[in-house]
């Protein structure tokens, strides 16, 4: 870390994530003298892109956050700064594990081919039953643009406020409810299409499952992807994750902003009730009369003394706090796997998400079927047990973003694996380690023969794995549970004066968004206004 440590600044923002720097390019614009101190030696809190591969050094990885699509794009106007990106077609892969001839889905820009199989392996119902649901999404989706760049309401006040009135209690409902009930709604008649849509947008990062409360707020919330040329879907960063936290930190040290890395914060300190600065690990302090928690909620009250948060809002956030569910298994491949179930004339898979469901072999004769597959993964989970099979999303991007590539053909992958543990019944995650991981590759196997060959490193992080690495408390990818929505995730003003939230764990809800750092940006600006 730079000694170059101010003994006082207008506002400190505690935590580089990309939140904490939307929050410093407006303040420091505004004409605020704005320092940034982050804990790790690198910005970007889980938006970052690493070389974490010991036997491939020169491989560029996002080894948290993977992919941008819930940003607003009006935010990006606002901050004036241009993110490359990279659309993804196909942008999803559904193989089953079959040889040449079985179904599969590649979902693409190509809406004449997605729905010739989706009516070939499955039913001219599911075509319909999908019309239907990317219609309503997409209504939803135009209504609720302006609510992530404002100050929450109750889900009641933001139907009446924002949604037409056709879709209001279809949006209370969902949000409200659970993901399995919404997608009920359309008459899918293939239960592999359903858990599909309630693995990748209603369940990741959740710990929850499909039936539970909430589920259908994380499901909308995956499914506000406005950014221009996304056509509603996910996208890639060029460069990786890092590009985003990169040109937000340029601008904002632009505007005048200072960050300061390898300066983790110990204590927010506090005179006659009121945020007063910080205490630095290494027991330097920083006067400040605004500081900002851009770390996940948890951090930020376990850095107030001892009943400073009021105790309605510290009990509220007590009741909600839950582990994180997820495990990633980073891999540097050395050439391509080769699904079996795809015909040697199909597009090429990667790029998109590729999604091993669970259930998934019911559609070639065996299995059970994939919700009931999927319910028994949650059983799994809630009982300390690691799933035999889990839910993966795979994915590997240097196929479409080669800057990533280190010069000798190795390819930048990633297992996103939703549910596990985060602590294990009767073992340890030192113990049980290794052999999952065994066990994951082994799936892949079935979908992709000879991937095992093609492993040149893994590196994989389980939930207190992703705790330490990026230093989010629970290893909870979303700092707060998406099954929490609106008014009731943390709020931007604590009640504390002078003591702010602005991460994932406020609204709109945990993903790379970066609303909740320029809505905690404007609240400052307007308390600091005489």
């Amino acid at each position: 870390m730079s000694d170059e440590l101010p003994t006082r600044a207008d506002v400190v923002i505690v935590g580089s994530g990309h939140n904490g720097l939307v929050s410093a390019i407006l303040l420091a614009r505004a004409g605020l003298d704005v320092l940034v101190l982050e804990a790790a030696e690198v910005i970007g809190g889980a938006t970052r892109t690493e070389n974490p591969f010991p036997k491939v050094p020169g491989l560029r990885h996002s080894t948290g956050s993977y992919l941008l699509g819930l940003m607003p794009p009006e935010l990006l106007a606002t901050l004036d700064v241009r993110i490359p990106v990279l659309r993804r077609d196909p942008h999803y892969f559904l193989p089953t594990p079959g040889p040449e001839g079985s179904p599969y889905l590649l979902f693409g820009s190509d809406t004449a081919a997605t729905r010739a199989q989706l009516t070939e392996f499955f039913s001219p119902a599911d075509v319909a039953a999908d019309d239907a649901l990317q219609a309503e999404l997409a209504a939803l989706r135009d209504d609720l643009a302006p609510v992530w760049l404002a100050d929450p309401l109750t889900v009641e006040e933001t139907a009446e406020r924002y949604v037409r009135p056709a879709l209001r209690q279809v949006f209370v409902d969902l949000v409200r409810g659970s993901v399995a009930d919404y997608l009920a709604r359309f008459d899918f008649r293939s239960e592999l299409l359903v858990s599909m849509y309630a693995v990748t947008d209603g369940l990741s990062g959740l710990n929850a499952g499909p039936d539970d409360p909430g589920t259908g707020h994380n499901f909308l919330v995956h499914n506000m992807c406005r950014l221009p040329g996304s056509g509603g879907t996910w996208m890639i960063a060029e460069g990786g994750m890092g590009t985003v936290s990169r040109t937000f930190a340029e601008a904002a040290r632009a505007a005048g902003a200072r960050i300061l890395t390898g300066a983790g914060v110990s204590a927010i300190t506090l005179s006659g009730g009121a945020a007063s600065g910080v205490v630095l690990a290494d027991g330097r302090e920083v006067g400040a009369r605004v500081v900002l928690g851009a770390c996940d909620p948890y951090a930020l009250m376990d850095l107030l003394p001892d009943g400073a948060l009021p105790a309605p809002l510290a009990e509220r956030m007590a009741a909600v706090r839950r582990p994180g569910t997820t495990l990633k298994l980073n891999l540097a491949l050395s050439g391509l796997p080769r699904f079996s179930c795809l015909p040697a004339d199909a597009p090429s898979p990667f790029g998109s998400t590729i999604h091993l469901l669970p259930g998934s072999a019911s559609l070639i004769g065996g299995g059970e079927s994939p919700m009931t597959a999927l319910r028994a993964m949650w059983a799994d989970v809630r009982a300390g047990r690691l799933p035999a099979e889990p839910t993966i999303e795979w994915y590997l991007h240097t196929t479409v973003d080669p800057s990533l590539s280190d010069g000798q053909g190795h390819h930048s992958s990633a297992l996103f694996v939703q549910s596990v543990p985060y602590e294990l019944a009767g073992t340890s995650w030192d113990e049980a380690l290794p052999g999952y991981v065994d066990q994951l590759i082994a799936i892949c196997e079935r979908y992709a023969p000879g991937t095992g060959d093609l492993i040149a490193d893994a590196v994989p992080l389980t939930p207190p794995g992703i705790e330490a690495h990026f230093g989010i408390t629970g290893g909870h990818i979303h700092h707060v549970d998406n099954t929490v929505s609106f008014t009731d995730r943390m709020p931007y003003a604590t009640g504390i004066d002078g003591v702010y939230a602005g991460s994932a764990g406020c609204h709109p809800a945990g993903s790379v968004i970066g609303a909740a750092g320029h809505n905690a940006a404007r609240r400052i600006l307007t308390d600091l206004t005489p």
